[in-house]
């Protein structure tokens, strides 16, 4: 059927271009493309095609039913024939009004193309009345509803005698493909007409515009979230349909959300998405690991979406057009780096940017955006197409379509400035602000409205009602008019106003109107807010812009969604910890939620006082004591440079200057052989630290300075390093700790001596025995006590005044805080009751073997003269020049030549002296419990001790390609795509399967000690598993297949460890995660190209390590030229500053690669096969290799380090103690004036879960503290002068509160029993400020004076050999002097 009286303007068929001459290069406007217009087609032609192409391919997915091409096609035939027996002919219009999601709407669309029809949607949930007013204006000849129920309307309706003259052919050129009405807030809304000439050519264009290297296809998969009745919708379609693609449609519901849509796109496995940023930014990144393809458009786009979204294997564009120009008239694709443009015009399209006289502006002014070329479409009302569409004289256009948007001409790519006029977009959706005010206008009782959008304090865009209004206005009444009669989108914020200002035209003047709006004060006859409802009242106002006037209102009816939830519940976690989006949502009004709130349990820990920076005097000492203390290192080197000086003359080179070897003996003895280092350490902390007690003192003040100072000169005499691992509890009892008989101690003893161990317990590795930590501008210093037979697990920090009662056990990880009673196991941090302690494998204590202590001292010298092979190994490369050399700078060239090829002979000697050493002390070793003082647990030591060393001497081998090749090489059954980092395993004992993931300082299958025993048990790490950053599998442990065990956690017991299982802790507890989806090229399954070019990067980590050996060299020549220039005593004067200097080269060396490496970093993520990893892995190199043994190691706790780390990146305030160099990505990290961070903290700046590196800031404000062994996640703050327990885990992404106190992994309110502050001894004081000139012996007592007493009582029987209770939900609360018993949820994102 036809209509002859229709006056709609038609669109004229274009004429094709004819061939241009080719245009000189650099002559093309970039803004002009018409003429490179795709071929004329038809939307049913491309269908076709495809349909052609890939029949058996899905076309439709809608989650419950799958349509292929093939079936697709069939259906849509079989509704165009529908449409033609009811006397529906080509040229005509179908409105669709179909469910959101269902495949039914997508038959009825391509149905309607196909019978040469122009479709018209409406949304489904759409009023009634918007409905009527679409399918009225564009006056369609049918509705098609739900069930593809086919409506004829009248007058459209004939008879069937009729039906003969229906023209049923395919549509033309000319003939319209769909109808989309703009706005329609109320009124008449404006229909806009595509053609098919337009439709095809926007389809077409976008085929040469997008993923050229891997073009969309079958397989990929197409998001279709948006309205059909939104314009963009046309091109989620068409994304799937041009190239044989599976369109996915989303619930409406989970779109509407938004957050929520994050695990759909993950479960339907999305690879191309088109919409608005608004909506993508609220999904998290794991959601969007496998799309390829982010399309974005509808509103301004913030720069943090493409830095964020934008990575090696995906395609961000943003993109602009309005309805009246086919969907999308320009792209730029998006790298991250500012200015967000909207780019160059599509094929086909021209543009141009003109002042308001029409005229084209220079390049980087702005102007109106004029739109011309194939993609020009129509109004339906003649009118405005003649006012939209006229011709443009300055520019030689015969149509034109004037945006009304302002941008600034870049031939790179154009720029978004605004609207000219009253029209904005809004949430994807365009809106004239004129037709939103009558909409208003036309509400019961109001005499004058103007809308207008606003941004609130928390950056929200918000569409805002201003109204001024009569007696008998209800606010609520106008709100729940405007949602039946408007689309949800497009209702507003009502205000009530006085006056609304205007201009002298008299118009109003929307930028004069208030805002932000004035929170009611409850005066009069307004409801008045109080306590927690009052503070709601400020947040929905800072948040929402629009203050609550009543108590009943509900904050989404103010306005609120997911986002603005989401941002409600952060602040309100700041004083509620326990408060979560849930809450928000059930609650129904101010005073709900108020009460929900106040039920809750707050926090009720004492908050901190202002945290003081550390002196400057202080560190002016701390310098000067380090360039001090660094003599003892030097007086080292001197005695192994004396001795071989005096080799190297016997053997020919004459000129070398000699040292007596009677000095060379000394030497030997005091600062080589470990009885030497371990009396000269002990004899200096003895003598720094007399009349120190147990207490709280001012950090660095003269207590704190003299601890520091004892501890710099252990840790430089070298007193517990392997050679005198052996002999630990000898260098314990020389300090002055108590170690009773039949001790087993694998960790070091404090300084301080403030240590008793009773008989027969035992001590296993890297646990914390220091006995102090700072809290705040507080030094706490105590003592520790662990009574007879109890053992203590690997990793564990005992806390000063920690006891643990007899024959009691501490599970690995652990934090004690206070007593452990005996015969029980505590576990977790803070460490609480969990059950009953093991108690020996073995009823029968083994025999003591005096003969075994002698075994091990000289199986610990022997170890430590590992590298000495191996740079003896590298010397001998050289040795054919060198014994030619004839001076010192001789050698020194020779050096500087062969250094790179004479390090890697060092260090693959090195590497198969360890490799050999290992296999053989694996042969024979089996899983069981055997005596200490025997060979297998002489076998299970040495193997450890000499693995953890080595991957400090091996430090380039680990972390790379080859670090699976070298572990499987020792002995350990290690699958394919495995990746392990700086793993530490028993090899012999250890399992991982295909697809792991071995994170940072992994304990993977080590020995458990008890009683004179020691316990090895096979481990197993199931396939695709991840162990995170210092995770734990302790003996017998299982890590399930693609299971999780979170960073400071240990792996669950075997019969808890279910498959895809995460765990959280020590005791482990499940933790809710989902895997996210990553690209596997990326990740797990690298092409060979990549694989090759990884290689390379890892490679070059023979530089800094060549660079270590060349700073050895240079150091040992610069002293053995003064020795041989003036004298040996000259040499031994200035040997320390020498190391100083070239401790400044290393430190400088790290920082110099770091920036030519990577840059400045940036909060993004990248997979595991990209170039920044192995950059990144290549700079982490020369820290580890280079800086650390040379200069920051040795300055932890002094301002040294902190200028290394700004010069590294890092934003560091003035007075911060930081006694960790664990910073990585130090750009990301910023540490407030006055901040601590104790030992062994990693403030941790990336994740590596599903491999992919994923980074973003961490912040410590001014005075906040990090106590030791603690981790902070990245995207996570510490509040000012707030402290963070020890042994604690600050989950990504948490807040924690100004002045609050915190504790736990993770961290939960830390509850303590009394104040610190009120517990100082009589008479004593805290330090002032000028404590570094005076005495602070008087010092708090309650931190564990007091001795405890150990009483006879029955042994524990035998036990299992896993912990009682692994895997069982416990309480987060300690028992006793640690955070109270109330349990808190874990958390159920990733760690």
């Amino acid at each position: 059927m036809t209509r002859p009286d229709d006056t709609t303007p038609q669109a004229p068929v274009p004429p094709e271009p004819e061939a241009a001459e080719p245009e000189p290069s650099g002559t093309r406007d970039p803004l002009l493309r018409g003429d490179l217009a795709p071929a004329p087609r038809t939307l049913v032609d491309i269908l076709r095609a495809s349909v052609a192409a890939h029949p058996d391919d899905p076309a439709v997915d809608n989650g419950q039913d799958v349509l292929t091409y093939a079936e697709f096609a069939q259906a849509a035939e079989q509704f165009a024939d529908a449409l033609h027996e009811l006397g529906i002919g080509s040229g005509e219009r179908i409105g669709i009004r179909i469910p959101s999601g269902t495949l039914d709407l997508y038959v009825a669309i391509a149905g309607t193309l196909v019978a040469g029809c122009a479709y018209v949607p409406v949304d489904f949930d759409d009023p009634d009345e918007r409905a009527d007013t679409v399918f009225g204006e564009a006056d369609v000849a049918a509705i098609v509803g739900k069930d593809l129920v086919i409506s004829p309307r009248a007058p459209h309706a004939d008879d069937a005698a009729a039906h003969d003259d229906v023209r049923t052919g395919d549509p033309a050129l000319t003939d319209d493909a769909w109808i989309i009405f703009t706005s329609g807030s109320t009124g008449k809304p404006k229909g806009v007409a595509v053609t098919h000439r337009n439709a095809a050519a926007f389809v077409d264009a976008e085929a040469n515009l997008f993923l050229q290297n891997a073009p969309i296809g079958p397989g990929d998969r197409v998001m279709a979230g948006l309205s059909v009745a939104f314009d963009a919708s046309c091109e989620e379609m068409w994304l799937a349909w041009r190239y044989g693609a599976c369109l996915v449609p989303a619930p409406r519901s989970l779109v509407k959300s938004g957050m929520d849509l994050g695990p759909w796109l993950t479960a339907n496995d999305i690879t191309i998405i088109s919409t608005v940023p608004t909506l993508v930014a609220l999904w998290p990144h794991e959601a969007i690991k496998d799309v390829r393809l982010v399309i974005l458009g509808g509103e301004a786009c913030p720069p943090e979406i493409g830095a964020r979204l934008a990575t090696e294997a995906r395609e961000v564009w943003n993109t602009y057009g309005p309805t009246e120009a086919t969907v999308v008239a320009c792209a730029a694709q998006l790298t991250g780096e500012p200015p967000v443009r909207i780019g160059l015009p599509l094929d086909g399209w021209d543009l141009a940017v003109v002042d308001s006289e029409g005229n084209p502006v220079p390049q980087g002014e702005a102007g109106e955006l004029i739109i011309g070329g194939v993609g020009l479409a129509r109004y339906l009302d003649p009118a405005k197409d003649a006012e939209k569409y006229a011709p443009m004289p300055t520019l030689g256009w015969e149509r034109a379509y004037r945006s009304g948007d302002i941008v600034v001409n870049d031939p790179i790519g154009l720029t978004f400035q605004g609207r000219a006029d009253d029209q904005i977009k809004l949430n994807g959706r365009r809106i004239e602000l004129g037709e939103v005010d009558s909409a208003l206008l036309q509400l019961p009782h109001v005499s004058g409205a103007a809308a207008a959008v606003r941004t609130s304090e928390t950056g929200n865009k918000l569409l805002v009602g201003y109204l001024t209004v009569k007696d008998g206005f209800d606010r609520k009444a106008a709100t729940a008019h405007l949602r039946e009669t408007m689309p949800a989108a497009l209702v507003p914020q009502l205000a009530v106003v006085d006056t609304l200002p205007t201009r002298t035209s008299g118009k109003i003047d929307r930028d004069a109107l208030p805002w932000p709006l004035e929170i009611p004060t409850g005066d009069g006859d307004g409801e008045t807010f109080t306590g927690t409802a009052a503070r709601l009242q400020e947040l929905f106002a800072s948040i929402l812009g629009t203050p609550p006037t009543s108590p009943d209102d509900n904050f989404f009816d103010l306005g609120g969604g997911s986002l603005t939830a989401a941002q409600l519940v952060a602040r309100l976690r700041e004083t509620n910890p326990e408060i979560t989006v849930a809450d928000v949502y059930e609650a129904n009004s101010i005073t709900e939620l108020a009460a929900t709130i106040d039920q809750m349990s707050s926090p009720t820990g004492r908050l901190n006082d202002n945290v003081v920076k550390v002196r400057r005097s202080t560190q002016t000492l701390q310098v000067v004591a380090s360039l001090a203390v660094r003599q003892f290192s030097a007086l080292r080197w001197l005695t192994w440079l004396g001795a071989g000086a005096n080799l190297a003359h016997a053997s020919g080179m004459t000129w070398v200057p000699t040292l007596s070897w009677w000095w060379i003996l000394v030497g030997w003895v005091l600062f080589v052989a470990p009885p030497g280092r371990m009396l000269l350490a002990a004899g200096f902390a003895r003598t720094i630290l007399a009349g120190v007690t147990p207490g709280a003192y001012s950090r660095g003040g003269r207590t704190h300075l003299r601890v520091w100072l004892a501890e710099r000169i252990a840790d430089e005499l070298g007193a517990t390093n392997l050679a005198g691992a052996p002999l630990v509890k000898f260098y314990g009892r020389l300090l002055g700790c108590d170690i009773k008989k039949h001790v087993d101690l694998h960790s070091l003893p404090p300084v301080t001596g403030f240590l008793t161990l009773g008989k027969g317990c035992s001590i296993e590795p890297e646990v914390e025995l220091r006995g102090h930590w700072i809290d705040g501008d507080t030094f706490h210093l105590g003592r520790i006590e662990v009574g007879p037979n109890a053992r203590v697990g690997t990793r564990s920090t005992l806390l000063p005044g920690a006891r643990v009662g007899k024959r009691a056990e501490i599970a690995p990880g652990s934090g004690v805080f206070g007593r452990v009673p005996a015969d029980q196991l505590w576990s977790g941090a803070p460490a609480e009751h969990i059950g009953t302690a093991r108690g020996p494998w073995d009823e029968q204590a083994p025999p003591n073997k005096p003969i075994w202590l002698v075994a091990y001292g000289a199986t610990g010298m022997a170890a430590s003269l590992i590298p000495a092979v191996g740079s003896a190994a590298g010397l001998a490369v050289l040795w054919p020049w060198l014994r030619h050399a004839d001076s010192v700078a001789d050698i020194a060239r020779i050096g500087a030549i062969g250094v790179i090829p004479a390090t890697l002979v060092g260090f693959v000697v090195t590497a198969l002296v360890i490799l050999a050493a290992v296999r053989a002390l694996g042969r024979g070793l089996v899983a069981g419990h055997h005596a200490i003082h025997g060979g297998q647990g002489w076998r299970a030591w040495t193997t450890m001790r000499i693995l953890d060393e080595a991957r400090t001497w091996l430090f380039p081998l680990y972390s790379s390609t080859l670090t699976p090749n070298w572990l499987r090489a020792l002995g350990a059954k290690i699958g394919r795509e495995v990746e392990a980092s700086t793993v530490l395993m028993l090899p012999k004992m250890a399992d991982v399967g295909e697809g792991a993931f071995l994170a940072d300082d992994t304990l993977v299958a080590n020995y458990e000690l008890g009683g004179g025993w020691i316990r090895i048990a096979p481990v197993k790490v199931g396939k695709g598993a991840f162990i995170g950053n210092s995770g734990m599998a302790a003996p017998g442990r299982k890590v399930p297949k693609r299971g999780l065990v979170a960073v400071l956690s240990a792996a669950p017991a075997r019969g808890a460890a279910k498959k895809g299982t995460s765990w959280l802790g020590s005791p482990p507890q499940r933790l809710r995660r989902q895997a996210g989806e990553t690209d596997a090229s990326r990740t797990t399954a690298p092409p060979t190209k990549l694989r090759v070019t990884r290689a390379v990067v890892e490679a070059l980590r023979i530089i800094p390590q060549s660079l270590h050996s060349a700073l050895i060299a240079g150091a040992a020549l610069t002293m053995l030229w003064v020795a041989d220039t003036h004298s040996w005593w000259l040499a031994a004067l200035t040997a320390g500053f020498v190391l100083v200097g070239f401790g400044a080269l290393g430190g400088a060396s790290a920082v110099i690669a770091k920036w030519l490496l990577v840059g400045r970093l940036r909060v993004t993520e990248y997979p595991l096969w990209s170039s920044f990893v192995w950059r990144n892995e290549l700079a982490d190199t020369f820290t580890e290799v280079v800086a650390a043994p040379w200069l920051i190691r040795a300055n932890g706790g002094t301002p040294v380090l902190n200028l290394w780390l700004r010069a590294m990146g890092a934003k560091i305030g003035h007075g911060v103690w930081c006694e960790t160099y664990w910073l990585p990505e130090a750009d990301l990290i910023r540490l407030g004036d006055g901040a601590c961070v104790n030992s062994g903290c990693v403030v941790q700046t990336h994740l590596f879960h599903d491999r992919i590196l994923a980074m973003d800031t961490v912040t410590l404000g001014a005075g906040a503290t990090l106590g030791p062994n603690s981790v902070v996640l990245p995207a996570a703050k510490i509040g000012t002068h707030a402290t963070v327990g020890p042994t604690s885990l600050v989950m990504r992404g948490e807040s924690v509160p100004d002045k609050t106190r915190w504790l736990g992994n993770p961290i939960g309110p830390w509850i303590e029993d009394e104040n610190p502050a009120d517990a100082r001894r009589d008479g004593g004081e805290m330090e002032t400020d000028d404590a570094v000139a005076h005495d602070d012996e008087a010092a708090r007592t309650s931190q564990g004076a007091t001795h405890v007493e150990f009483h006879d009582e029955p042994s524990s029987p035998v036990a299992s050999d896993e912990h009682p209770g692994d895997g069982q939900p416990v309480t987060n609360g300690a028992s006793f002097e640690g955070r109270d018993a109330t349990p808190t949820a874990r958390p159920e994102s990733d760690s």
